[in-house]
């Protein structure tokens, strides 16, 4: 199966972790990912805050070229995404905001872990499971703006999606509810504000060790940078040893089919996951 592809710019360097695990599961679920010839940088955080209109020329492009290839296309960054689906929506509903621009809305963009969680894939994923993941304690993590909102990204379940924990039950984990799954982590706060950071953060950790969580399963690499990153500096500010590793989810598919990268893949992070793991009798 084929589908069109936009990786956006943090896969290639600051997420190579999460680029690797992507390309290792859709490898082994026989999924081929076509890069959207010639794309360029979505705006991101900054684009929309300075020009709107360069904001949605940038992700509006990626679009046109996309439909060219006659697929939908799947982002794997909820930034990305979102800037995506501000421009379809503009095209479609104010198509003289961009006159410049030729865009049929032919295709669907879809996020990735939406993509992944489609009944027939989940199938799939479950039948290729060869180590399950029984007995580690988890929490998702969506994050804010891969849902919301809600007009622009046709997300009925904003407040409380579903499709990851769904995905780590099928994988053999044990999600634990919360109520923090779509509160944000600061995003693009992380060099300006980073006291905003470590205040939401710091609520996400209490409230997952709260719900009994060991891990926290993200979708989003500016989610897991922000859980990541910061961790040893809150543990430091606040006097609280604070051990909670921040897996993408697709490294847990990576890690329940019996990928033999995955120790790449999670020797990347900063709080490393290979302890949690190896007690689970995982690695």
């Amino acid at each position: 199966m084929k589908v069109s592809y936009y990786p956006g710019c943090s896969l290639e360097h600051s997420a190579r972790d999460y680029q690797e695990s992507i390309s290792a599961v859709v490898a082994l679920l026989n999924l081929a990912l076509e890069e959207i010839p010639d794309w360029n940088c979505c705006g991101a955080t900054a684009a929309h805050s300075i020009d709107e209109h360069l904001a949605l020329t940038l992700a509006a492009r990626n679009l046109i070229q996309a439909e060219t290839l006659g697929q939908d296309v799947v982002v794997p960054c909820a930034l990305c995404f979102n800037r995506l689906k501000v421009a379809e929506h503009t095209l479609v509903q104010r198509p003289a905001a961009l006159p410049e621009m030729a865009y049929q809305g032919a295709i669907k963009i879809w996020d990735l872990l939406d993509y992944l969680t489609q009944p027939p894939l989940l199938d799939q994923i479950q039948a290729k499971i060869v180590r399950p993941l029984r007995g580690l304690r988890t929490v998702c993590y969506y994050g804010c703006v891969v849902a919301r909102p809600p007009k622009i990204t046709q997300r009925p379940d904003y407040e409380n999606p579903t499709n990851m924990d769904t995905l780590v039950k099928r994988l053999g984990g044990n999600p634990y509810p919360w109520s923090y799954k779509t509160d944000c982590c600061g995003a693009g706060f992380t060099i300006s504000r980073p006291d905003i950071i470590d205040t939401l953060v710091q609520k996400l950790y209490d409230r997952a060790l709260e719900a009994e969580a060991e891990c926290i399963v993200v979708s989003c690499q500016m989610c897991q940078a922000n859980l990541d990153i910061p961790q040893e500096r809150i543990s430091q500010k606040t006097g609280k040893s604070y051990y909670l590793p921040i897996l993408y989810f697709t490294e847990l598919i990576g890690l329940a089919l019996g990928h033999p990268e995955v120790t790449t893949w999670l020797s990347r992070h900063f709080v490393n996951p290979l302890p949690l793991l190896q007690r689970r009798g995982l690695l």
